[in-house]
């Protein structure tokens, strides 16, 4: 499977943002995280994606008779870089939007059907900004997010952190103008 097939699809891209932060799991940790998603479909899913390299195996142990086995993610194999991103077509963008969209919803969905959930107090946000910036401000702007989110991006799970979803979208609402010169 090419990998814009494998990473572009909702379930993937829900377990892969479930590995996240360095965590070792077993595709039973993900079925309990996971609990709108068919066990059979996450089972299928993470097969997928360690047949791909995108998780490995940490450890394998037998229980009541079966193998279970540990899973981290490769961070590496989990991206698209910036090469793949320009080669993308039109349709693959489309169909990157459509499988981050619905991840994001289900995600969300799971999260407001949790018993304790809290948006107020769990500083919940899904506010669109419009910006007027030329080329520029908005490059100037991209490299502090960025920079912001870098500085957390290797955060590993400690006592008082839970982990959270950041999901950035930016596109021009209008065309931009060409720069002269």
């Amino acid at each position: 499977m090419d990998k814009l097939d494998l990473l572009l699809h909702p379930v993937r891209l829900r377990i892969v943002h479930a590995m996240s932060g360095g965590r070792t799991r077993t595709t039973s940790d993900l079925c309990a995280s996971l609990p709108d998603v068919p066990k059979t479909t996450v089972y299928r899913h993470v097969g997928l994606l360690a047949d791909a390299g995108v998780l490995e195996v940490t450890d394998e142990q037998r229980v009541h008779g079966a193998v279970e086995r540990h899973y981290r993610l490769r961070r590496e194999r989990a991206v698209i870089d910036a090469d793949e991103a320009a080669a993308m077509s039109r349709d693959d963008h489309r169909q990157g939007f459509t499988a981050a969209l619905a991840g994001l919803h289900a995600d969300f969905n799971a999260y407001l059907d949790r018993d304790d959930t809290d948006p107020i107090a769990d500083s919940v946000g899904y506010t669109q900004i419009p910006l007027w910036l030329d080329r520029d401000e908005l490059a100037e702007l991209i490299d502090e997010l960025l920079s912001a989110i870098r500085s957390k991006r290797h955060n590993k799970p400690a006592p008082g952190r839970s982990l959270h979803l950041l999901s950035p979208i930016l596109f021009p609402l209008e065309r931009l103008p060409h720069q002269d010169g």
